[in-house]
């Protein structure tokens, strides 16, 4: 189960997007985290979601695991489905939640209420590709399968 959890194609461009979306996903995740990049850090973002019955605890603590240390997994490439998968639930949820009143566009003008969906979009879109083909040619995933298959 676990092999084929970890399974990957030798492909490159499956690795280019996975890092991008790592290195575009974890510092959301450190904003949420540990406060960095302007972020309230932990225990605002948890007031946050869970306060006015948006998000139940657990959730709300696993959409912030899952933008840190997915954002981490997918930079490395380990467990690169688990990863895209809790992003792409993030990003789901962020959608229904949160963004899809506001529109498809991002509030590039600054006169909408919020932020549209394009973005959760092609994050979801990205996720969907990695849970298909793996963490790539240049992935933990992919080190760990080449060396189990040694033995």
């Amino acid at each position: 189960m676990l092999r084929k959890l970890l399974a990957t194609t030798n492909e490159c461009h499956v690795t280019v997007l996975r890092i991008a979306l790592g290195i575009m996903i974890l510092p959301h995740g450190l904003q949420k985290t540990f406060g960095l990049f302007g972020g309230s850090g932990f225990s605002a973002t948890m007031a946050s979601f869970t306060g006015r019955g948006h998000i139940p605890e657990v959730f709300a603590f696993l959409a912030i695991m899952a933008e840190f240390l997915g954002g981490i997994g997918l930079i490395l490439g380990l467990f690169t489905r688990v990863a895209a998968f809790g992003v792409a639930c993030n990003m789901a949820v962020a959608i229904f939640k949160v963004h899809l009143g506001n529109g498809f566009f991002m509030n590039w003008s600054g006169k909408q209420r919020g932020e549209g969906i394009e973005f959760h979009v092609i994050v979801i879109a990205i996720c969907i590709a990695l849970m298909i083909k793996g963490g790539g040619s240049i992935s933990a995933d992919r080190a760990l399968t080449a060396r189990g298959s040694s033995d």
